[in-house]
């Protein structure tokens, strides 16, 4: 088992948000604004849907390892650190998924 995190992947594109956009893939995305990265989430989150549809693991765990990727370079791009998410999913886990979703409605 890998001992690599979300936060390990976030170190990283934060550090690769600041360097060229020639230099890094992370930092041409974001030079075209939140709107570029947001549509490339995407159309990986769609390329893993497909995959899972079509039940191939392997793919799927491509387009998951992409997913991730762009999620975090989209949160970045929005100014929203990924410890907002985390607090956000500690939250939502401190009690059952039908309890939280049922907390939602108006």
């Amino acid at each position: 088992m890998s001992g690599f995190t979300l936060s390990d992947l976030d170190a990283i594109v934060r550090q690769r948000a600041s360097a060229s956009p020639e230099e890094s893939y992370t930092a041409r995305l974001l030079s075209g604004g939140v709107d570029r990265a947001a549509k490339k989430l995407g159309e990986e989150a769609v390329e893993a849907v497909i995959a899972a549809i079509a039940n191939k693991p392997d793919e799927l765990v491509k387009e998951a390892a992409d997913v991730f990727y762009h999620l975090l370079v989209v949160l970045h791009g929005s100014g929203v650190p990924l410890e907002a998410v985390m607090g956000e999913l500690e939250r939502r886990t401190s009690q059952s998924g039908l309890q939280e979703k049922a907390s939602r409605r108006p």
